[in-house]
């Protein structure tokens, strides 16, 4: 059990999203209760819902956060020297590999997923906004190269994401693991020569 002083404010929270994240883990999203994350955390419930007024706050937050790893990746990609086309491959394989790792193999966590696609719509639209801008970043810098003949990379960006859904919604990769289809490879190639890369295989 996890002790924590009720006093360390600038803490608190994180210590919250972190017990809550490894229950939701263990039993289930909707088998863990607040009083059940406060029990942990040798608090009251009532301290809790001093930093969280609902279990949907909390859901939020650890989905944040899950989310936040994938984006912090995502930005270090697109930050890194390099071709474009290889930096646009690398972005769009992590990506699948840290949402099936996240998310796939652990049924728990996909229950908290389809949750959140309910109940939590706007972090999952932003966090998809987000990888989207990021992605459309690269696409541009490889236009300004020369690597990329694309005009629009806003457009492209979007193309790109949508081309790429299969690789990167938590519950399509998990319902496409074994029906047909191309490999991520596959798809990450067409998607290069849709941009006008000379490096689509690769």
């Amino acid at each position: 059990m996890t002790l924590i002083s009720e006093y360390a404010e600038p803490d608190t929270r994180e210590q919250i999203l972190v017990v809550a994240e490894r229950l939701f883990r263990q039993i289930g999203y909707q088998k863990t209760t607040v009083a059940d994350i406060a029990k942990e955390l040798r608090m009251s419930p009532a301290n809790v819902y001093r930093f969280f007024d609902s279990k949907k706050a909390i859901h939020e937050g650890v989905a944040r956060s899950l989310m936040g790893e994938v984006e912090t990746e995502a930005r270090r990609i697109a930050a890194a020297r390099g071709p474009a086309a290889i930096r646009l491959r690398d972005l769009l394989r992590t990506i699948n590999r840290m949402n099936t790792e996240r998310y796939v193999g652990d049924s728990k966590l996909h229950e908290m997923v389809e949750i959140a696609m309910e109940e939590s719509w706007e972090v999952c639209v932003d966090h998809m906004e987000l990888i989207t801008s990021i992605v459309g970043e690269v696409i541009a810098q490889g236009a300004a190269s020369g690597e990329f003949l694309i005009g629009d990379t806003a457009l492209a960006a979007m193309c790109t994401c949508t081309a790429m859904v299969r690789f990167f919604h938590p519950q399509m990769i998990a319902q496409s693991a074994e029906k047909p289809g191309p490999s991520i490879e596959q798809m990450i190639d067409f998607v290069l020569a849709g941009l006008g890369s000379s490096k689509a295989a690769g």
